[in-house]
């Protein structure tokens, strides 16, 4: 045989395909995997207190034939379920960029919140500023769960190769983010959860508004569906969480409280909330308020691991109401409370009442609280402040803000002064030195002005009363005289 003939015949050998399974292996193969779930689902506390309406074999015959693993995703929900069970209640802040959430990540908070409503008015794929109707793509979500992992991923990466500890051991925090309405039918809700999943989200939300009209929870013109279609959304959000393998936490939020407008009375269980009124558009007049809103919540509950329940201002009472309501049902249902930047909180309450509001809900069930706009709200003012100071006093109120970055460094850890290290120069410059076996001379941090100027700075002190100069206010911006000290310990 000649060198080339025996060249093709091991070519030939090692293209040979795998042997397939035959029809028996396979049968045996799929019962087992049905097997699987089921003991799952009926074992896993995981599970407990949730229900499927479909069966193992949907799932499997949903799922195609290549198993794709979303390791975010799975690696948050499994995080975010464990916080949740662990700890008292878990706070969270809106993040809109990938910097907003590390930073919330280096301060401690153990999740971070994807609002819609903040996508809608600066994140979005359109590049629009829109207000919270579902104006925007239905990707844009998905897209900055994403980019928000991407950058907590650039945080892990730069502290890894540096030989530091992550803090609190990861910086991969569980997203829990916003699908809204689901921006259009259960086919779409459907498909909206498949896409926040490869995004990375831990969990999401639905809410109960007609995807067509959808409003923010703190605006007027809000239509419910009928609660059947609800817990249709719900049901295909977990069916695509199931489809694809992963345990994502699905919450429903209802918006029964403040909304006065059904498309339809269908479902009986809408129909003792009817006033008996149409509208121009057909939609039927209902009586919103609290007992509506623990009515839609009781359907939600076998299908969601939260519940939220919108409210139009801050109430104890209120939030006590709709949770012993659900848990003389539900003991175990889970609750999240949403601690919007629409109240006028000071006006609302006084502040010890807003300093025991979190503890208390906590008591209540309320296991996931959070400030939905909180990154939209701190992007603006601080901006607004430091323009405001720079028109008045130049390079003068620039210096304070690099002063307080300074002390922030000093006391608590913060990393962002030193932008080129923050953002993975040094990181990329060791990528470099492994391509070049340690002979780059173009490496990037080395020799830059961060790295002779920003090694060893620590904040200016204040002669008159000892304190960085960080404590001094940008000019032109009056701080009241407690805002003008340091913060003494976290």
């Amino acid at each position: 045989m000649s060198a080339q003939e025996n060249g093709t015949k091991n070519s030939t050998q090692q293209q040979s395909p795998l042997p397939l399974m035959s029809d028996e292996e396979k049968t045996a193969q799929h019962a087992l995997a049905q097997d699987c779930l089921n003991y799952e689902w009926a074992n896993n506390p995981r599970w407990r207190g949730i229900e499927r309406p479909y069966t193992p074999e949907d799932v499997l015959r949903l799922r195609g034939s290549v198993h794709i693993e979303h390791t975010l995703a799975r690696l948050g929900a499994e995080r975010l379920w464990e916080l949740l069970q662990t700890e008292s209640y878990v706070n969270a802040l809106g993040a809109v960029t990938g910097n907003q959430a590390v930073q919330q990540v280096q301060a401690g908070l153990k999740a971070i919140y994807v609002s819609g409503w903040q996508v809608a008015a600066d994140a979005n794929n359109a590049g629009q500023m829109y207000p919270d109707q579902s104006l925007y793509p239905a990707d844009s979500v998905p897209n900055l769960c994403r980019r928000i992992n991407s950058a907590l991923q650039r945080a892990d990466q730069v502290h890894h190769a540096e030989g530091k500890v992550a803090p609190a051991q990861t910086w991969f925090a569980p997203l829990v983010a916003d699908a809204e309405a689901g921006f259009g039918g259960t086919l779409n809700a459907f498909e909206l959860m498949k896409a926040m999943i490869e995004g990375g989200a831990a969990c999401v939300h639905f809410e109960d508004q007609l995807s067509s009209a959808k409003k923010c929870g703190h605006l007027g013109g809000k239509v419910l569906v009928p609660t059947t279609e609800a817990v249709q959304k719900l049901v295909a959000a977990r069916l695509a969480a199931d489809v694809m393998g992963v345990p994502t936490l699905v919450m429903a939020r209802t918006d029964g409280d403040s909304a006065h407008l059904l498309t339809s009375d269908i479902d009986p269980r809408d129909r003792v909330f009817c006033a008996g009124e149409r509208t121009a558009e057909g939609f039927f007049r209902i009586r919103g308020g609290i007992e509506s809103a623990i009515a839609r919540g009781l359907a939600y509950a076998p299908y969601a691991d939260l519940l939220w329940c919108e409210t139009s201002h801050p109430d104890l009472e209120e939030a006590r109401q709709f949770a012993e309501a659900i848990h003389a049902k539900y003991p175990e249902k889970m609750l999240a409370y949403n601690y919007s930047p629409s109240f006028n909180w000071r006006k609302k309450l006084d502040e010890e009442t807003i300093a025991r509001f979190q503890p208390e809900l906590a008591r209540m069930g309320y296991k996931f609280q959070f400030v939905t706009l909180a990154g939209f709200h701190t992007l603006n003012l601080s901006m607004f402040e430091l323009a405001r100071g720079y028109k008045l006093a130049g390079m003068t109120a620039y210096s304070r803000l690099q002063e307080k970055e300074f002390s922030r460094e000093t006391q608590f850890g913060y990393e962002a002064v030193k932008h080129q290290r923050f953002v993975g120069t040094g990181y990329f410059d060791q990528v470099q030195q492994v391509i070049s076996g340690g002979l780059a001379s173009t490496t990037g941090l080395n020799g830059s002005t961060e790295a002779e100027q920003f090694s060893g700075t620590k904040p200016l002190l204040r002669p008159d009363h000892g304190l960085d100069a960080a404590s001094q206010s940008i000019p032109g911006i009056e701080l009241e005289p407690e805002e003008m000290l340091l913060p003494s310990g976290d």
